[in-house]
C-alpha cells in the first residue's frame, strides 16, 4: 500500500456538523461504485467528459478505452484527468474525485488479473479476453490505463462536508 494521504477537512464548505471522511469510506465507494465519469482534455484545451465502467484495484481506479476513441487521443496529448463517481442527489450519499496521471498499463499477468475482477463486478456485460497489452471484447482490443490518485476530494451530503486527501 502506497504512503497513508495527508487529510485535510475544509470547514468553509462544510456545515458545522460535519467530520472528516475516512479514506477507508473513500476506497469502498470507489470499488463499489458501478459507474464512474472521466474528464479527459483535447489538444485545443475543449474538456471531454464520458461516463465509463471502470475498478478500483490496489488504490489506483483502472479502466479501459479503444485505440482511436477520444479518451485515448487525448491522453497522447495530456495525461492528467479527473474520475469522478457518487450520488446524483442533493442532501444524500457521498461524491469523490479521483485526480492524477493515466498511464497505459500492460503485461499479460495484469492484464488477466484486470479482465477477473472486471468479470467479478459487472458480469457477463464486461467478459474481456486478456492479451499482453490489452482487454479485448469481441475483436475490439482495447488499452487499459492506470490512475494512481494525487489528490481526491470527498463531498458528504449529509450533512455537508468536504474533506481531500493528498498523495
Amino acid at each position: 500500500m502506497p504512503d497513508a494521504p495527508t487529510v485535510q477537512f475544509d470547514s468553509r464548505f462544510s456545515q458545522p456538523t460535519a467530520e472528516a471522511a475516512s479514506w477507508t469510506a473513500a476506497e469502498d465507494l470507489l470499488t463499489a461504485a458501478e459507474l464512474y465519469w472521466i474528464t479527459t482534455v483535447r489538444t485545443d484545451g475543449r474538456p471531454h467528459v464520458t461516463p465509463l465502467v471502470g475498478l478500483w484495484h490496489d488504490h489506483a481506479f483502472w479502466f479501459t478505452t479503444g485505440v482511436g476513441e477520444q479518451k485515448q487521443r487525448n491522453l497522447e496529448h495530456a495525461n492528467q484527468v479527473a474520475v469522478t463517481t457518487g450520488a446524483n442527489g442533493w442532501n444524500s450519499g457521498t461524491d469523490v474525485v479521483v485526480e492524477g496521471p493515466a498511464t497505459r498499463a500492460t503485461g499479460a499477468e495484469l492484464m488477466r488479473t484486470l479482465a477477473d475482477r472486471y468479470l467479478r463486478k459487472y458480469g457477463e456485460d464486461w467478459r474481456f479476453e486478456p492479451g499482453e497489452d490489452t482487454l479485448s471484447e469481441s475483436d475490439h482490443p482495447s488499452w487499459v490505463y492506470r490512475v494512481a490518485p494525487t489528490k481526491v476530494l470527498v463531498f458528504a451530503k449529509d450533512p455537508h462536508g468536504q474533506t481531500s486527501f493528498r498523495f
